[in-house]
């Protein structure tokens, strides 16, 4: 078991993939972050209401993303654009993670989120050693499952009514994997 989970986050502010870089978020990403962050489309899945011009997506980044670890900046190689982000939010005394996306629509469908959230799978088990990642997505959006079942992640049910949302409640389709499964699965995936 891992003592210091922030440790291990700040000895892992960059992951490089094939296409990708996950990173700390820079002050430089605002435009790009208030880009995705303010769109209608990608907002449509998510609790908070997004941005409202880039000064305010840049207070998001002072506020929030560079104050906690574990909030990277997708960042893609070809041109070193902040495509999305993603985010691990640890329970140590259960020992599991749950992870947050969001993805910039103009890069849907190219399999950036899955190659990003099989990195951060990596790390939480690897090195984080938690037992349990987990994560979710509004019902209607069944191309996040798509993507968690891509990583080898279960679906295990739905919570009914989790979020109210812009007045209406949304149903959560919930998804996990373990420790054990990943094994099993990284093994076959480098087979």
């Amino acid at each position: 078991m891992v003592e210091n989970y922030n440790e291990v986050l700040y000895n892992n502010e960059i992951i490089e993939t094939k296409r990708l870089i996950l990173r700390k978020f820079k002050v430089c990403d605002a435009k790009d972050l208030f880009e995705y962050g303010s769109d209608p489309a990608v907002l449509e899945y998510m609790v908070w209401p997004g941005f409202k011009s880039i000064e305010e997506a840049r207070a998001g980044i002072y506020n929030n993303y560079l104050s906690k670890p574990g909030i990277y900046a997708i960042e893609l190689k070809e041109n070193a654009k902040c495509i999305g982000d993603i985010d691990l939010r640890i329970t140590p005394e259960h020992e599991k993670v749950s992870v947050g996306y969001a993805l910039n629509r103009e890069y849907w469908g190219r399999g950036l989120m899955s190659e990003a959230l099989k990195a951060v799978l990596e790390l939480c088990f690897d090195k984080l050693e938690v037992n349990r990642v987990e994560a979710g997505h509004f019902a209607g959006n069944e191309a996040s499952g798509r993507v968690m079942e891509k990583c080898g992640m279960v679906k295990e049910g739905i919570a009914r009514q989790e979020f109210k949302v812009r007045g209406v409640f949304i149903d959560d389709v919930k998804y996990a994997v373990t420790r054990g499964e990943w094994v099993e699965r990284k093994a076959d995936w480098e087979n």
